[in-house]
């Protein structure tokens, strides 16, 4: 619903000219997530999608549900029953593949919580129980926290997309680093998933 993110919009729009003149061109946030998805299929979708173009992880992503026409989402014990050359052939690659399999494993063990569990964690604890995991990043914990879980304050400062954003929306040289990222988004927050949202569809200039 658009019409939730009104007030994070409105802050952001008020914090200088830049911002309000990029927000009126996008228009109201209409951020997506997905609620449904538990942690584990989280986790795999991101991983799909890991230094990828949305169309080439979406097509992975297919290719993956395709192998299991009767599942909505391939179960732990699918993946990890699955030969490498099948998952290969969805356009994995054997980094991603050691690391999808992990989860699953890491899913069965345990590790990896189920969405109520998940929903009852803080953000830094979540990340830094799923960040022991082989190939899981920081990033790759935010984008469930965004899109699952429906947290409104992450803001992913090694996402290329929000850096870059950022560098076009104020005209920089230089995208700014992680640190700095981080330092410049306290200022956004409680507010920093939209914030995200809106940095990601910061035209070139």
């Amino acid at each position: 619903m658009p019409d939730a993110y009104q007030p994070a919009t409105a802050f952001l729009a008020g914090l200088d000219a830049d911002w309000q003149r990029h927000i009126a061109a996008v228009g109201p946030c209409l951020h997506q997530p997905h609620p449904a998805r538990d942690p584990y299929e989280s986790l795999v979708r991101a991983i799909a999608y890991q230094q990828l173009h949305a169309k080439a992880g979406d097509a992975i992503v297919g290719r993956l549900v395709g192998l299991f026409p009767d599942q909505a989402f391939p179960r732990p014990e699918q993946i990890l029953a699955t030969g490498f050359d099948r998952l290969r052939s969805c356009g994995f690659s054997a980094g991603k593949i050691a690391t999808i399999q992990g989860i699953a494993q890491a899913t069965l063990d345990g590790v990896v919580p189920d969405y109520a569990t998940a929903l009852a964690m803080d953000d830094e604890a979540l990340i830094e129980r799923l960040v022991s995991l082989r190939g899981v990043g920081r990033w790759t914990v935010e984008m469930l926290l965004i899109y699952s879980l429906e947290r409104p304050d992450i803001l992913p400062a090694d996402d290329f997309g929000v850096r870059e954003g950022y560098r076009r929306l104020k005209g920089l040289e230089a995208q700014p680093t992680r640190k700095q990222m981080i330092e410049i988004g306290s200022a956004w927050s409680p507010h920093r998933t939209v914030a995200a949202w809106y940095l990601w569809r910061v035209p070139a200039r």
